[in-house]
């Protein structure tokens, strides 16, 4: 399996609707761009331009966003989750994820396998304040019990100083640290998905 057929979708949980700049956002186009120097298709969206309904089913009614964007994370083989830190936690958007992610423990494929294995996860935080291993060890385990695969150092993120105003988007240059962690989480989520697409899990 070549891994230009691979395919890649983010999902951003800033706070902030488009088309307003968000630094979760930024960080996961980095990825992006890392993903796409190695053949992979992607796309990305917002949880917050979208109504996605409180819930842990995979369709809440009539109006939920919620099914529309399963459908892409289903159509991916790479799962990019982006989140900014509040208050040392994940944005309440990126729970919701997990939450409405949740319904999936009960989905299975053809081979009654959990309908997320093979599928590869990688997490991006930004913030202003400590709390970036705590976050990503919240979306991990998370993602790692729906069935999403975690490669080694699937993770990139940058935290400012505690208390002050500077954003990861007010950068005038990406750190050296960040840049190479970005790489290195890119890298790894695709030798880890074109791995999976030739020996997927095994049936129970």
């Amino acid at each position: 399996m070549d891994d230009s057929e691979l395919k890649a979708f983010a999902l951003v949980c800033t706070l902030t609707p488009s088309p307003e700049a968000s630094s979760s956002e930024l960080l996961a186009r980095q990825v992006l761009t890392q993903l796409e120097g190695h053949g992979v298709s992607t796309s990305l969206m917002r949880v917050v331009d979208h109504n996605v309904r409180p819930g842990v089913q995979i369709d809440m009614g009539a109006g939920d966003g919620w099914p529309g964007i399963r459908e892409q994370i289903l159509a991916a083989d790479i799962f990019v989750l982006a989140t900014p830190i509040w208050m040392g936690h994940p944005a309440s958007l990126a729970q919701q994820v997990l939450e409405r992610l949740d319904a999936d423990l009960a989905s299975t494929d053809d081979a009654g396998r959990p309908i997320m294995f093979d599928k590869v996860a990688v997490v991006a935080v930004v913030g202003n304040e400590d709390g970036a291993h705590k976050v990503t060890a919240d979306l991990f385990q998370g993602l790692n019990d729906v069935g999403f695969t975690i490669p080694a150092q699937g993770v990139t993120y940058w935290v400012g100083e505690a208390m002050q105003s500077k954003d990861f988007k007010d950068l005038e240059q990406v750190p050296d640290a960040i840049a190479s962690a970005t790489a290195t989480a890119a890298r790894n989520a695709v030798h880890a998905a074109a791995n999976l697409r030739k020996n997927p899990y095994p049936a129970g």
